[in-house]
């Protein structure tokens, strides 16, 4: 749990509290990035070091800690005391993994939006496979035998079928799909050759199944074929 700024915490000495108020006071400033307080141990302030953005003047920022100082803990320190590093932008830990995992998924070629499965009649079976590149969407639908291993593969095709609409000069060709058990967990191995150019490449995915098998089968494909297909593009 994180400190009250306003109350000292059990054992705190007021030396301590003092300097962590202030400390908290500077951090609040516009620009501020950190600061730190080294202190004597009857709390008189000896340094303070404070890390700004580029856009706050040191000067300015030295006025600013000064000024907040004074105004809302009575305190007055020396400006020689304040030391000021500016630095690039400084983005918390969190904000950057969010930053590389929007930016990896742009990257991507194409990403599975949604598996719908369909019994238009007996004994038949339609899948479509919605996928996404950005804002645009393309389907694939295949239409088949209902049955569990034409289901894994009408996914499959569906889901070819539906990546072609975004190649123009290069196409997609499923090998097979396969539904194999794998240090005891069900998992689907996708095979598909992609064609660009005068060249033919064997690409391989697998994915485990979670949801269903057909849905699987859509991620194994794209497994094997987005880094293949981000090229082609």
């Amino acid at each position: 749990m994180s400190a009250n700024p306003g109350l000292p915490v059990p054992g705190e000495s007021p030396a301590s509290w003092s300097v962590r108020r202030a400390e908290q006071l500077i951090a609040s400033l516009t620009g501020v990035l950190s600061s730190r307080i080294v202190a004597a141990r009857d709390g008189d302030i000896e340094e303070i070091h404070v890390l700004v953005t580029s856009e706050l003047q040191p000067k300015q920022a030295v006025r600013n800690v000064e000024s907040a100082l004074m105004a809302q803990l009575g305190m007055k320190v020396d400006h020689r005391k304040i030391s000021v590093a500016q630095t690039a932008e400084v983005r918390p830990i969190e904000v950057l993994e969010q930053a590389a995992v929007h930016e990896a998924a742009n990257r991507r070629s194409l990403v599975f939006a949604q598996l719908l499965v369909e019994t238009p009649r007996p004994q038949r079976v339609r899948v479509r496979v919605i996928l996404r590149h950005g804002d645009a969407a393309c389907e694939g639908v295949e239409e088949g035998v209902d049955e569990s291993h034409s289901r894994v593969q009408l996914a499959a095709r569906a889901t070819v079928k539906a990546m072609e609409q975004e190649l123009v000069d290069a196409g997609v060709v499923l090998e097979g799909v396969r539904v194999v058990d794998a240090f005891d967990r069900r998992i689907v191995l996708a095979a598909v050759h992609g064609v660009g150019g005068r060249s033919t490449q064997l690409l391989v995915g697998t994915a485990e199944v979670k949801e269903s098998a057909e849905q699987a089968a859509v991620l194994a494909v794209l497994d094997a074929t987005n880094r293949w297909h981000a090229l082609q593009r």
